[in-house]
């Protein structure tokens, strides 16, 4: 349709089928640099689709953008609003991404829509047997290439693009020269193949149009030869033969097939006469309270609508029982069905059942539904899948296969011809079934979650209740069969409660059991597909249920399974490919949270006899203090406390360097926590305590402390219910870490007297050496300094004893931190080296950070400033490089001090900022309130009276809190005098 002349110069163009250049009319526009250019590139190719900033900073500049890349970025948008003009409203920000649409002033054309409305209308011409006009609009696509596609532009999103329409544009350029052949223009066809042939030596259906056109030509020895250069290339290149339609079409040439001869047109415009047959409409009625899903149903049609015209498309829906397979997959075939109006197939295979269905049964079942009578129907599951193709070519028809067991049960039944899709839902990967478009279905969105839940029970119950609606689909683990049953279930009882709903589920070892309703039974579901396991899959399934955790690694896996890493790794594959177990990332595997319940109770329903669930769990349990113990000796060289451990009876991972095992601790940490805290039996619990202690660094992990403080709560409470005094003074002396760390002195002191008493009684040499260095570190804090020093020397005394020579040092530098306090500065420096040489000739280098720290005081007070600074600045970098946010923090407090000393305050307020952003989440108020009071202090010597005073302020109703002594400190701070 013409849109008139003044719209057409005024119609903004662009083009990426080339050059990217943008027009008005016929006005250039300047699209700018490269990068500018490709943002434009990249916004134009999502079709209006809005992209968000990080999308197009990884579009543009990959895994390695520069360092103000967001601000290039914007600066790139700005410009393209600035070159547009008036225009410029079809550049949209949206969300902090950008996104270019036409709006109904600005219309606009791009050069590749052009080329795709081409291609679409080729497809139908084609398929309506109006060949030649179908050459004609190929002919018009192909002609808006300009060269090669975004040319001169980088970038990795680019060069994906520009592959694909590259290979577009050589797909379209084989159709037409199909066409060509097919109206007999054969001789024409052969220059322009010799040349593509010789431009894309490897694409072997250019080489099959070829050998075609020069057979028709009468040049059969020609032909032969192409076939022949074709092997040796293949051989040579890639080591594979020619595929089979290149092998088939070189035997028919030998026989002279006549088939191959060119066929006899017919006239243009018309189709072949066909038999007319019935359009099955066979797919099952769409929930009507569908929700969410909306990137997997794009996705989904997408797939199933590049068939129409073109190739059979194969999507492939996996995932685990309950999850909405069949609901998406009949969704998006009932929004499909205008491509596919020859009809809709469809059969549910049973393939979680015992009985699954047999494919010669479906393939009749299908050809009656096309139309073909009983008795022409053959035998055999081969003449079958053949004569179901046969009737389905020239056809455009969907067939959808429900609850697939595997690829074999699927194969005979694709559709197989051009323009046809299958749509399989499967609880299987269907990694072996070729070219298909594998989808791996996972529960909904909290979002999804709580809107599917509403439409069933109603928005006036759920809003009255939101926060037990959330609680009951999270017990739901989002999974939509679990949320459709307890839903319906609270619909149909209207006395309920959603709180009421939400206490049953909220019951564990309940919970399968109330997700029921009528014949819906989410354990019923998950049963399908484990009574489908072989028996070692089953075992594997059971065993790997029993471990707390958010997932688990492999060599974690390999440990419960009680077999090499290798083996392990293949049979939990298998499970994820049944859909029962979830790949997490590579290596490391996880549950559906209901599916771990489940699980759970097959273990104890079906495990034989119930002691290999406990050795499962031991095995796991020796695992991670085997690679605890590994990794503390690799840290802290010297230390004795590995050798005053339980010794695992299964071995764990070994390291080659440090770096490796703290990322490995920090990797792991959350599962061999919750491993810990799970081992609360008698037989576990000295090696589960035994692990808290070797993992004490998690104790300064912002992620990781508070599970961390929880795991020792569980243990130490079983420790007091066995009776273990051993266990529980080793817990006492890890809790009084996990206090001080947080400014709970006073509870910290009362956990080191109860760890220094119990490893006494009863002889633990850990508990009661480290015991009186805690009772001193936390008297030196608390400025009781008559106190701490007998302590230090006490503890230094016995880790003398013994030979703990690491703790030795640790003691040295607290007893240089008392001496520092009570101004024998000789001194303190002296012991804080002598620790510092012992921590050098052990290797322990980042034990060595503590002792740097220890003599960075001391120089600040000795009023050497520059070798306090570079002590503290190497053992920040130490700190930061362990991971150590606690000890980061404080380094940055003490070069605050440091700066303050030198009269650098503007210096000074900027490393207690830095302190405060450290200390975020780790440690406790009390170490924060120190940081704002020197903070505060920097500030007021720069002139910043108010923030100073913000910060006192805070700081002062911390200490007033807790009870501290410091409060007094920050009052005097606060008076009228000091802060004029």
């Amino acid at each position: 349709m013409d849109d008139g002349p003044g719209l057409e110069q005024e119609r903004l163009r662009f083009t990426v089928l080339g050059p990217v250049r943008a027009w008005r009319g016929a006005t250039p526009l300047a699209a700018g640099s490269p990068q500018q250019r490709a943002l434009l590139a990249a916004l134009l190719l999502r079709g209006g689709r809005t992209a968000t900033a990080p999308e197009l900073v990884d579009a543009l500049w990959g895994e390695e953008p520069p360092h103000a890349a967001l601000a290039a970025l914007r600066t790139y948008a700005s410009r393209l609003r600035k070159a547009l003009g008036a225009d410029a409203d079809i550049l949209a920000s949206e969300s902090g991404g950008y996104a270019i649409r036409p709006v109904d002033a600005h219309p606009l054309d791009l050069d590749i829509d052009h080329a795709e409305s081409y291609a679409a209308e080729a497809e139908k011409a084609k398929a309506s047997g109006d060949r030649c006009r179908a050459r004609e609009l190929l002919d018009s696509a192909l002609a808006l290439w300009d060269g090669e596609p975004l040319a001169g532009l980088a970038g990795p999103y680019v060069e994906t693009q520009r592959t694909r329409l590259e290979e577009w544009r050589l797909s379209l350029i084989e159709t037409r020269l199909e066409l060509d052949l097919e109206v007999g223009c054969h001789t024409e066809a052969i220059s322009e193949l010799t040349a593509l042939t010789a431009a894309h030596p490897l694409r072997e259906r250019l080489r099959e149009l070829l050998m075609l056109a020069l057979y028709r030509s009468g040049r059969q020895a020609e032909a032969l030869a192409v076939y022949a250069d074709t092997r040796r290339l293949l051989a040579d290149e890639l080591g594979v033969d020619p595929c089979a339609s290149l092998s088939e079409l070189q035997q028919r040439i030998l026989r002279a097939d006549p088939d191959l001869d060119a066929p006899a047109a017919a006239p243009d415009g018309q189709g072949s006469n066909e038999p007319v047959f019935l359009r099955p409409q066979q797919l099952p009625a769409t929930v009507a309270d569908f929700t969410g899903r909306a990137a997997f149903v794009r996705e989904l049609s997408e797939q199933l609508t590049t068939a129409e015209g073109r190739v059979m498309a194969v999507s492939a829906v996996t995932g685990i029982g309950g999850v909405g397979k069949t609901t998406l997959a009949v969704h998006v075939a009932h929004a499909a069905t205008d491509h596919f109006p020859d009809g809709q197939l469809y059969v549910d295979l049973q393939g979680a059942g015992h009985t699954p269905s047999e494919p010669e049964a479906v393939l009749g079942a299908f050809l009656r539904a096309l139309g073909t009578p009983d008795s022409a129907i053959p035998d055999g599951v081969e003449e079958r899948a053949a004569l179901y193709r046969s009737t389905l070519a020239g056809r455009r028809v969907l067939a959808l296969l429900d609850n697939a067991r595997d690829a074999a049960q699927i194969r005979p039944l694709l559709p197989g011809a051009e323009g046809c899709a299958a749509l399989i839902t499967s609880r299987v990967r269907m990694i072996d079934l070729a070219g298909a478009h594998l989808i791996d279905l996972d529960v909904m969105s909290p979002e999804e979650a709580l809107t599917l839940f509403t439409r069933i029970v109603g928005e006036e119950r759920v809003n009255s209740e939101r926060e037990a609606s959330m609680d009951v689909v999270g017990a739901c683990g989002f999974l939509p069969l679990a949320i459709r049953i307890a839903a319906s279930r609270l619909a149909s009882r209207r006395t309920w409660t959603v709180s009421v709903l939400a206490r049953k589920l909220a019951d564990e070892r309940r919970r399968l059991d109330e997700l029921r309703a009528g014949d819906l039974a989410v354990k019923a579901t998950f049963e399908l597909g484990y009574g489908q396991l072989e028996p070692h899959q089953a075992r594997a399934f059971r065993l790997l249920g029993l471990a707390d955790g958010p997932d688990i690694s492999l060599a974690a896996a390999a440990a419960i399974l009680d077999m090499s890493q290798d083996d392990a790794e293949e049979l939990v594959e298998s499970l994820v490919d049944a859909s029962l177990l979830e790949s997490a990332a590579p290596g490391r595997y996880r549950f559906h949270d209901l599916v771990r319940l489940y699980a759970r109770a097959c273990a104890e329903r079906d495990e034989h006899p119930p002691s290999e669930r406990e050795a499962a769990l031991s095995r796991l349990l020796d695992f991670y203090l085997a690679t605890a113990a590994h990794m503390y000796a690799l840290e802290r060289p010297g230390d004795r406390l590995v050798d005053h451990m339980e010794t695992p009876a299964y071995p764990g991972l070994e390291f080659a360097e440090r770096t490796t095992a703290l990322e490995w601790l920090f990797g792991e940490a959350r599962c061999l926590l919750a491993c810990a805290q799970q081992s609360t039996g008698e037989h576990f619990l000295r090696r589960a305590v035994d692990l808290l202690l070797l993992t004490l660094d998690l104790a300064e992990s912002s992620a990781d402390s508070h599970q961390y403080e929880q795991a020792n709560l569980t243990l130490l409470a079983a420790a007091r219910a066995l009776g273990d005094q051993h266990a529980e003074a080793r817990l006492h002396t890890s809790l009084t870490n996990v206090r001080t760390l947080e400014g709970r002195l006073g509870e910290a002191d009362e956990h080191a007297k109860s760890a220094m008493l119990l490893g006494l009684a009863t002889g633990d040499a850990f508990s009661s050496s480290n015991a009186p260095n805690d009772r001193g570190i936390i008297a030196s804090i608390q400025h009781r300094y008559a106190d701490a020093e007998p302590y230090l020397s006490q503890a230094r005394d016995a880790f003398r004893q013994d030979r703990n020579d690491q703790s030795e040092a640790s003691a040295l530098c607290n007893l240089a931190r008392v001496h520092l306090e009570t101004g024998r500065l000789e001194s303190a420096i002296e012991l804080a080296e002598e620790g510092i040489a012992i921590y050098r000739r052990l290797g322990a280098t980042r034990r060595l950070a503590n002792g740097m720290y220890t003599l960075g005081l001391a120089f600040t007070r000795a009023g050497r400033l520059a070798e306090a600074t570079r002590q503290l600045n190497e053992a920040l970098a130490i700190f930061q490089d362990n991971r150590q946010r606690f000890w980061e923090g404080m380094t940055f407090l003490r070069l605050a001090e440091v700066d303050l000393a030198g009269h650098r305050p503007a210096q000074a307020a900027n490393h207690a900022e830095q302190a405060l952003t450290s200390l975020r989440g780790v440690g406790g108020e009390w170490w924060r309130a120190n940081a704002l009071t020197l903070l505060g202090r920097a500030l007021h010597n720069i002139g910043h009276t108010g923030r100073a005073r913000v910060c006192w302020q805070e700081a002062l109703s911390v200490y007033a809190r807790l009870g501290s002594p410091e409060a007094a400190e920050v009052q005097e701070l606060l008076t009228p005098a000091v802060v004029a």
